[in-house]
């Protein structure tokens, strides 16, 4: 069980709270896409992925970014059991989907970089501190599964 500290449960649910979830996700999932390029195997079925430009304007990516983002309410909504909360998700991503699970980092480290973007000076070393552990956490209850 993770331990958090009153800070850090607030700070994400701030940053939650103030997220576009429908800028943010499809902007973290079309990074990720773009940056690490082998991630775009499971994604077979949205069509065109030749470039960074059709990677972004690609509504099945920017509809299932917004999806990933919702289902990240889950851990926030239930932060001392994330790994419960995302139990049916681990199984799913390891024996249907065959996901790789250093993909979850991947992507959780492209959210943080657009998270920071939109959130400017406010996106301090503290507030990155608590982010990145929560994501930490979240990847964690994902990869469960394949442990």
């Amino acid at each position: 069980m993770v331990e958090w500290t009153d800070f850090e449960r607030a700070t994400i649910q701030n940053i939650f709270a103030k997220m576009q979830y429908e800028v943010v996700g499809p902007a973290a999932l079309s990074r990720c896409l773009v940056v690490y390029p082998w991630t775009q195997r499971y994604f077979g079925n949205f069509g065109n992925l030749y470039n960074a430009s059709a990677i972004i304007a690609n509504p099945l990516v920017a509809k299932h970014g917004t999806t990933i983002l919702h289902g990240m309410d889950r851990a926030v909504k239930n932060m001392d059991n994330i790994k419960a909360e995302y139990a049916e998700l681990s199984v799913l991503h390891s024996e249907k989907l065959h996901v790789d699970p250093d993909n979850f980092r991947l992507l959780s480290d492209c959210l943080t970089i657009v998270v920071a973007g939109k959130l400017g000076d406010e996106f301090t070393g503290d507030v990155q501190a608590a982010f990145q552990k929560f994501l930490a956490v979240v990847v964690t209850s994902l990869g469960r599964q394949y442990h």
